[in-house]
């Protein structure tokens, strides 16, 4: 039943047209398996594996690095904590454990800690079961349900963790030393699930101190309360390895309790980086199309690349991929706001674009505190490297004997970020070679836009390897380029 990637009927269990049980009677009769959360979630992946499929679907990159230890750890039913700089997938990956939870769950109706129709654990529902049996109602969770996330934040309680007393309780006649006073913090709320705690650093020791018993023990202390809650749930953590290894931010006793350790890191390829900007940018708004060419989502990956590989930047903090997915949606936006303002037919970005990609972008990169000053410099020479390694890699040995004859005749080509497509193009005139370079750049289908932002490209790629002069002009991505 429920299994990731099977469907079934809302109202049906364990493939059956009967309905789904509505006491702990009638579930006891259906033959409900009885499992911990942990057993379900390693029944739920080996059926997946098994069937070939992937139980984490839209992650790119990780396939024979980061998942295999991930799912050694889920297999080995340990509590999780994992590791990587910021904008490496911690928290997709957490949240796609969901999927390996079972579609529903039973719950006894009405308890705030849902309890396992077959073992109680609170005081409200064990009275219950002693005094009604098998005709206590039950009701189904589905998996989304059984998830809880928070992030670790200074001012995180263990009231917000675990629980405290509930003063309305009180107020309503019960001791204090009655366990029904007890408001129930996100952890117990979340029995027979998955708690992600992000950034598990910046929890203040006091508080990490408090979740030794619910890693180890499986039960919960409440402002002296003499109850024990087994709570069944997977923990799972997630923080920057500086902070993990270096800093000493998480006390040793609870990084002792984390069962296994998975270490994330960035796309290793530009292949990587480029799928994920695909899978994940945002179209800009308006109704024209937008085609944004290999080579330009290229150099925004590769900027990125040549950004994190750079002494200048903070590599504590890292270049996220986010930075790669905004860069290229602000490039796709710079190409719309040219056709609305031109009239073009579609929107595809070119060269001139990339200064507004740097300037959207500066406050995304961290650099060393030496650096103070020349971070505009070092942001436009890391684009200039992307430009000329793309360049290369596409064009090298390409003739461009047609395109420089038109300089050395005292052509001087004019472009900016308003400037037309058809405006570029008509610059050059019939162009010999054009169709070879196209076809060179990985373009399928050919369009004005297309064509001038490839002949863009080849400019600026000629003027990086000096065959041409350029000359930077005021408004943003103006240039004029004349023969060397």
């Amino acid at each position: 039943m429920g299994r990731p990637g099977e469907s079934a009927e809302p109202d049906t269990l364990f493939g059956m047209s009967d309905p789904r049980p509505t006491t702990v009677g009638a579930l006891r009769a259906a033959g409900y398996a009885d499992r911990t959360v942990k057993q379900e979630l390693r029944e739920n992946l080996l059926a997946t594996l098994g069937r070939g499929g992937s139980a984490f679907p839209g992650l790119v990159g990780f396939d024979d690095s980061v998942l295999p230890g991930l799912e050694r750890g889920i297999l080995a039913g340990h509590d999780l904590i994992l590791l990587g700089e910021r904008g490496q997938a911690k928290t997709r990956l957490v949240r796609a454990m969901v999927g390996l939870l079972d579609e529903v769950a039973p719950a006894i109706d009405g308890c705030e800690v849902n309890d396992h129709p077959f073992r109680p654990i609170c005081a409200r529902c064990r009275a219950l079961v002693e005094a009604d049996g098998d005709a206590v109602p039950i009701h189904w969770i589905p998996r989304e349900d059984r998830y809880s996330e928070k992030l670790a934040t200074p001012d995180t309680s263990v009231a917000d963790l675990i629980g405290d007393v509930d003063p309305i309780k009180v107020a309503e006649g019960r001791y204090l030393g009655d366990e029904l006073t007890i408001h129930y913090g996100m952890i117990p709320r979340t029995h027979r699930g998955i708690v992600a705690i992000n950034e598990l650093p910046d929890l203040p020791e006091r508080i990490q101190v408090a979740l030794f018993n619910i890693l180890e023990e499986r039960d919960v202390q409440i402002r002296g309360y003499r109850i024990r809650l087994p709570l069944d749930l997977l923990l799972v953590a997630t923080a920057n390895p500086d902070d993990y290894t270096h800093r000493g931010r998480i006390v040793s006793p609870l990084k002792d309790r984390f069962g296994t350790q998975v270490r994330t890191h960035y796309p290793e390829t530009l292949g990587e980086e480029i799928r994920i900007m695909q899978q994940e940018s945002r179209a800009a708004a308006g109704d024209v199309p937008i085609r944004v060419p290999a080579f330009m989502e290229e150099v925004v990956a590769a900027l990125t690349a040549e950004l994190r590989r750079s002494p200048h930047v903070n590599h504590r903090s890292g270049i996220s991929v986010r930075y790669s997915i905004g860069n290229v949606e602000t490039l796709a936006a710079a190409a719309v706001r040219r056709a609305a303002r031109s009239g073009e037919p579609e929107a595809v970005p070119r060269v001139c674009d990339l200064p507004a990609v740097l300037q959207s972008s500066e406050g995304r990169v961290e650099f060393d505190t030496i650096e103070e000053g020349r971070e505009a410099e070092i942001l436009s020479r890391a684009l200039r490297t992307a430009e000329l390694e793309v360049f290369r890699r596409r064009l090298s040995g390409f003739d461009f004997a047609p395109v420089l004859q038109r300089f050395d005749e005292g052509l001087e080509a004019e472009t900016s970020d308003l400037t037309p497509a058809t405006d570029l193009l008509a610059q050059f005139g019939d162009l010999p070679g054009l169709a070879k370079m196209l076809e060179r750049l990985g373009v399928e289908e050919e369009s004005p836009g297309v064509a001038a932002s490839a002949l863009e490209f080849a400019l600026e790629g000629l003027y990086l390897s000096r065959r041409l002069n350029k000359e930077a002009g005021g408004a943003s991505g103006a240039a004029r380029y004349s023969g060397a």
